[in-house]
């Protein structure tokens, strides 16, 4: 276990210098720190200064890593890069390139020139570029190795982020495809994917990702399946993926009477090679530094420790590239890969207690991945998949032999055995998609939790709990009792959890509901259905309140989502609908952060359209018309996507997001304002409205989206007077809660979740 104290002293120092590089200082300090404890070592022999001594040198090696980038920032900024100036950039592709909804792309590279006007900065300078749709056709011949000129302007760069220059292409001057061994690499890649175009889908998008981690032919559907069902890891190329090739490498030469240095090489040669093939993300980095020190323990002749191998991998990585300190995808990996290592096996020998060995042993490894992936899972998606595990019992005894055929047709010297490989690849494939969709359709099992820092505390003590209750340690009984009374009160919660989001919940809500409105607090999200379509427009501030909503009426896809424009109130729910609809209709973009808010709805499988007025669609049997924006509204308020929605045996309805009064009277001069069933009031209630369109609208129920007790005072006297004076009947989500309009024989009726007090 002494190596583990230098890998997170070693991860302490990186996270601490590379989030704030002006504590770059840091790596003196330690060095120092690091020289004194050596000699004190060398004195007492003390073990514990000899470890400190070691743990702080390499804490130091990092820190100085990232010291060793500030000359090269400096020299940028003397560029002036963030005044807007245009630079001039060599610069080499080490990334793939991620696709954009607006048709553009954004890659990873080095850049070995950087020049504005007669001042040129050289050296080894990692780099973001981001290109437009001409750009992204410009560079798609390109790939890993090729070196490309361009010009463009600087973005400001986090100083925590490795690149250390951000750019925004404006011309590709030169862009040619990959040469040498990179080419090489690319053409096997792209041969898969070839060859797996005729197989049915979704098990062929699958095999190119579970074989070298190529999910470009994997549809959105199946992608956002296998999130949901915590089976994604299998399609991120990790330590997985790197045991099977360099085990099978090294049994083929046993096989064939090599000796234990030609088996030790032949394995490392083709652990290099693989490690180029699926390109060096995070996770393969760190699995193919793990299984290089183990191979090096073997041609020793000296036992490889798991903690200690991983341990040494995580340190050598760090001091090499300090920025995996903050990167999400290497935490989990080498959370995952120390879970197995230090739970996997008293987890089974507890799970014997209640079944069979080879049950509890199967059952024991995803477990122990999940209890420890967990709380840094719930980071970025507040959700716990509580059939994750299972999901994983079923799906990876089909993951070896997809990887094994895949990887092997990947690299088969024929057409018509890459083909028949990538067939027999085809069949595990085809059943973990299966039970990636089968998981992900089970509403019950995405269990919404807590989202920051308490929500990963929290979990992360759940997870101390149900490894306590399972192994039961034989001095500890009163702490196994205190475990297992946690474990029982958390699976009691959930459960009930589940029942009503699931079961009690739809039943209280009337079945004949045409137009609904989500308490989410302040903020709006309204549906309306037709047959089986759902539209939902706006998405409310936070998602766990809007997935609430969603499972109370029975909701798991949508036809289509509006954004009526971007502030949080109506955007900050988003994450709980990406990848759950095909079409989003939106109101003008704003700042970057609006466009990536697009960008994760397109990755999801959504088609994106910008809104303008005149504009119309279906929603089952009902269509819907665009009242605004005009092309010439600036992003705001007033630029809202105001709606009018119409249908037989449907309350006609028109959704106003949150015009003013200015925008409302606007709206009047540009469209004929028609007579509703149902309005959805303007900016929850504010102050700010025009009372002659409610007259003109006229409608019979109003809904105002509102939180309780807000400190906007919304809605207001007036707003709810001029809707008294025309006979509106009110609802409001924040005395009424979930709200919903049905209309029989032309009867409107308004259902409300509970009654004011």
């Amino acid at each position: 276990m002494r190596p583990t104290v230098v890998a997170l002293t070693t991860w302490a120092a990186a996270g601490l210098t590379t989030s704030a590089p002006d504590l770059a200082a840091l790596a003196v300090a330690a060095a120092v720190a690091a020289v004194l404890s050596a000699v004190t070592f060398a004195r007492f022999r003390h073990p514990a200064l000899g470890i400190a001594a070691v743990a702080l040198a390499c804490a130091a090696a990092a820190a100085g890593g990232v010291a060793a980038m500030g000359p090269v920032r400096s020299q940028l900024a003397a560029l002036q890069v963030e005044g807007g100036r245009q630079l001039d950039v060599d610069l080499t592709v080490v990334g793939h390139l991620s696709g954009t909804a607006d048709g553009g792309a954004w890659f990873d590279a080095v850049a070995s020139r950087v020049s504005a006007g007669a001042v040129t900065v050289s050296g080894e300078i990692p780099t973001r570029v981001g290109v437009d749709p001409a750009g992204r056709a410009a560079v798609s011949a390109s790939g890993l190795g090729s070196e490309i000129r361009l010009t463009g302007r600087a973005i400001p760069a986090n100083p925590g982020e490795r690149a250390v220059l951000v750019l925004r292409a404006q011309e590709v001057k030169r862009a040619p495809p990959p040469e040498g061994v990179w080419a090489g690499f690319e053409a096997l890649r792209d041969g898969l994917v070839d060859s797996t175009r005729g197989l049915p889908q979704p098990g062929a998008g699958l095999v190119p990702g579970l074989a070298v981690g190529d999910t470009s032919s994997l549809d959105a559907a199946t992608d956002a399946a296998m999130n949901a069902s915590s089976l994604s890891h299998l399609t991120a190329v990790s330590g997985a993926n790197c045991a099977l090739v360099v085990g099978a490498a090294f049994m083929l030469l046993a096989a064939l009477g090599a000796p234990r240095c030609v088996r030790v090489i032949g394995a490392t040669t083709v652990l290099a090679g693989f490690v180029l093939l699926v390109t060096p993300e995070p996770s393969v980095v760190r699995a193919a530094a793990m299984a290089a020190i183990a191979l090096l323990a073997v041609a020793l002749g000296r036992p490889a420790v798991g903690v200690a191998v991983l341990s040494s991998a995580v340190t050598v990585l760090l001091i090499a590239d300090p920025w995996l300190s903050t990167s999400l995808g290497f935490a989990l990996s080498a959370a995952a890969t120390a879970a197995l290592l230090l739970l996997a096996r008293p987890l089974a020998r507890g799970l014997e207690r209640w079944m069979p060995r080879a049950l509890a042993l199967a059952l024991a490894v995803p477990a122990a991945a999940q209890l420890a992936c967990g709380p840094l899972i719930v980071l970025i998606d507040p959700h716990v998949p509580v059939l994750g595990v299972a999901a994983n019992l079923v799906a990876d005894p089909a993951a070896a032999p997809a990887t094994i055929a895949g990887v092997l047709a990947c690299i088969a010297p024929f057409p018509w055995l890459r083909d028949g490989l990538s067939a027999l690849a085809w069949v595990p494939a085809a059943w973990i998609a299966a039970v990636a969709h089968t998981t992900s359709a089970i509403r019950a099992q995405n269990l919404p939790w807590p989202d920051g820092a308490f929500g990963a505390a929290l979990l992360a003590a759940v997870s101390v709990a149900i490894v306590v209750a399972i192994v039961r340690p034989a001095r500890g009984p009163r702490m196994t009792a205190i475990a297992t009374a946690i474990v029982a009160l958390t699976v009691g919660l959930c459960a009930g959890n589940a029942t009503v989001r699931t079961i009690a919940g739809p039943l209280t809500v009337p079945t004949t509901w045409d137009v609904a409105m989500c308490d989410v607090g302040q903020g709006d999200a309204t549906l309306w259905r037709s047959e089986s379509a759902v539209a939902l427009v706006d998405t409310g501030p936070e998602p766990e309140r809007l997935r609430d909503c969603l499972d109370t009426f029975g909701i798991d896809h949508l036809d289509l989502v509006v954004l009526t424009h971007f502030d949080l109130d109506h955007i900050g729910g988003s994450a709980a609908v990406i990848g759950h609809a095909d079409l989003v209709v939106h109101g003008p973009v704003d700042v970057p952060e609006d466009q990536r808010l697009l960008d994760r709805f397109a990755a999801g499988g959504a088609r994106l359209t910008l809104a303008v007025t005149g504009m119309t669609g279906t929603v089952g049997e009902t269509r819907w018309q665009a009242l605004g924006p005009t092309p010439r509204d600036e992003p705001g308020n007033g630029a809202s996507v105001a709606l009018d929605v119409v249908g037989p045996d449907f309350p006609r309805t028109v959704l106003l997001g949150d015009l003013g009064a200015d925008a409302q009277t606007a709206l009047m001069r540009r469209v004929e304002v028609p007579r509703v069933d149902v309005v959805k009031v303007s900016h929850h209630g504010s102050a700010d409205q025009d009372p002659e369109l409610y007259r003109r609208l006229h409608p019979t129920i109003g809904l105002v989206g509102v939180g309780a007790e807000n400190r906007y005072g919304h809605p207001t006297a007036t707003l709810l007077s001029t809707l008294s004076a025309l006979g509106v009947t009110v609802g409001r989500t924040d005395t009424n809660g979930d709200l919903a309009v049905g209309m029989s024989e032309g009867q409107l009726t308004l259902w409300r979740a509970r009654q004011p007090s």
